[in-house]
């Protein structure tokens, strides 16, 4: 077996450590109530719990590529999985607070080393020809994983034990190392790099966008600029940002290069990849949260709503390879059609009524899948086809970082809108209640199949009767808020779809570009 085959071993176990570690972050995310049950952990510390793995996952994504260059991609690559498969097994024995946090961060720095290491990788051992099937497998940590996630949760926490929440990463980073071992090249390392490291924008992205994280996500709970810390991180964030983008302008070994924004598609690749990684929240989160809290959901009940986005993926990212490797294709209209797709889930989900269960969401999640995997293949080849082989590693960090921001500006925004929007609505119905109080007393009951809670006097006509009526109000708030999340994210996909249309990118596909040796 000639070194180009066994390459290709190398990028299967890249591919498996990306989804061992998405998935430990995912998987988290799904069941923390039962992880934080498990772990006596209260609210702040599931808070903290969530924030550090993005912020460290942001910094991992920043130095990743350039240590994979240094220490070489086989070395680096056989390292993450030893990081991730510790941090993640030890959790769960884990009684110390201090100590959880520490193994939380050490399992975000390996997710965010693998996620570029994947493209990286994906752009060195691939041909030309077949190029773009790589950026597929690049894609399903976009698309696919995410999805996938409520499944395993409900698998864990409601079938097997909430533990292996952490432990399914054991067998997955064992068969990635196995095939690390065999299918990444030897090449010896460039230790002399480490000479001219960039220590300056290292501290810089450390402290200025793990500010800038933390705030986004941490904000709402601290009551944004009345808490002295988040003042402090955005100070932190508006000085060490700026200086970080001047000091990687000129250093002769940057982190990131962004010169690369020069060039239209990169530019266009990679900051519409993290406007989408918002827009995704539209088919994974949002429907999951809000069958979890107006109708009590558990993981293994929703898990059919996120699993349809995800075989949906496996059908359209190889078919998106094939057809936009086609000379005759502009990726422009793919993605416009994509986004069309995704506008159409929006609306639909726009009208959506306390009464839903998964059953309405089926239709517009399929909508939601095509449209996923129409849009970032098409980001993804726009972004790199114009790039050569030597420039893989600047591209992979300048277009995963902004990714892994991005999941803190979706949190921003959900947070956002369920509290301006959710308080709104909350006060509106709660006035209006007090404008139909009579109403509460007699036959015509807002509560459907619930007595009136109120007698004449105003007393409660039924023990549980004003606690119904609180969470009917609660229930319509919330129908009422995830409204209009979704019509917000059709406004994104909007401003998008124009985007798209009338910025000129060259369309062609890679293997225009890169000659096989």
């Amino acid at each position: 077996m000639n070194r180009e085959q066994r390459s290709l071993f190398g990028l299967a176990g890249v591919i498996a450590l990306t989804f061992a570690t998405e998935m430990n972050e995912q998987v988290s995310a799904q069941a923390l109530p039962d992880i934080a049950g498990a772990l006596g952990l209260s609210r702040d510390p599931q808070r903290w719990f969530s924030s550090l793995y993005i912020t460290a996952e942001i910094v991992g994504m920043s130095v990743s590529p350039w240590l994979a260059v240094t220490l070489t991609l086989r070395r680096f690559s056989l390292a993450v999985p030893w990081l991730a498969m510790l941090s993640s097994s030890l959790i769960p024995f884990t009684g110390n607070l201090t100590l959880l946090y520490g193994l939380r961060i050490f399992q975000g720095l390996s997710g965010g080393f693998t996620v570029p290491l994947l493209m990286t990788t994906a752009l060195r051992v691939l041909p030309p020809p077949i190029r773009l099937y790589g950026l597929a497998a690049y894609a399903m940590t976009a698309t696919f994983f995410p999805s996938l996630s409520t499944t395993f949760a409900g698998l864990w926490t409601d079938l097997v034990n909430w533990r292996f929440v952490f432990w399914q990463s054991i067998p997955l980073c064992t068969i990635s190392f196995v095939l690390l071992w065999y299918g990444m090249p030897v090449e010896p390392p460039r230790h002399e790099r480490f000479w001219r490291f960039d220590w300056q924008g290292f501290v810089l992205v450390l402290v200025g966008m793990g500010a800038f994280s933390t705030m986004l996500q941490m904000g709402d709970w601290m009551d944004w600029f009345n808490s002295p810390a988040i003042c402090v991180m955005v100070l932190l964030s508006v000085v060490c940002i700026p200086l970080f983008v001047l000091n990687e302008w000129f250093h002769p070994l940057p982190l990131f290069k962004f010169q690369l924004l020069k060039r239209r598609n990169f530019a266009y690749g990679a900051s519409t990849l993290l406007i989408f990684m918002i827009i995704s929240l539209s088919s994974s989160t949002l429907p999951a949260d809000f069958l979890r809290e107006t109708s009590g959901y558990r993981p293994e009940q929703i898990y059919p709503v996120t699993l349809e986005i995800a075989a949906t993926q496996i059908v359209m990212l190889p078919f998106m390879a094939v057809l936009l490797n086609q000379k005759w294709v502009d990726s422009r209209i793919v993605s416009f059609i994509g986004m069309t797709f995704i506008l159409v889930a929006c609306i639909g989900d726009f009208f959506i009524t306390s009464n839903w269960v998964r059953d309405q969401f089926y239709l517009w999640q399929a909508f939601q899948g095509v449209g996923n995997a129409m849009i970032v293949m098409p980001l993804l080849m726009m972004s790199t086809n114009t790039l050569v082989p030597e420039e893989g590693p600047f591209a992979s960090a300048m277009v995963n970082t902004p990714r892994a921001v991005a999941e803190a500006v979706g949190i921003w925004l959900i947070q956002l809108m369920h509290r301006e929007r959710g308080s709104l609505h909350s006060d509106r119905i709660t006035d209006r209640l007090g404008q139909e109080r009579f109403q509460l007393i007699q036959g015509a009951n807002p509560m459907l199949q619930h007595p009136a809670p109120l007698m004449p006097d105003g007393l409660p006509a039924s023990p549980g009767g004003m606690a119904a009526l609180h969470a009917q109000v609660t229930r319509q708030t919330a129908t009422l808020t995830y409204s209009d999340d979704w019509l917000v994210m059709a406004c994104i996909v909007l401003f998008l779809m124009i985007w798209v249309s009338v910025l000129p990118v060259r369309t062609y596909p890679p293997r225009i570009v890169f000659k096989s040796k």
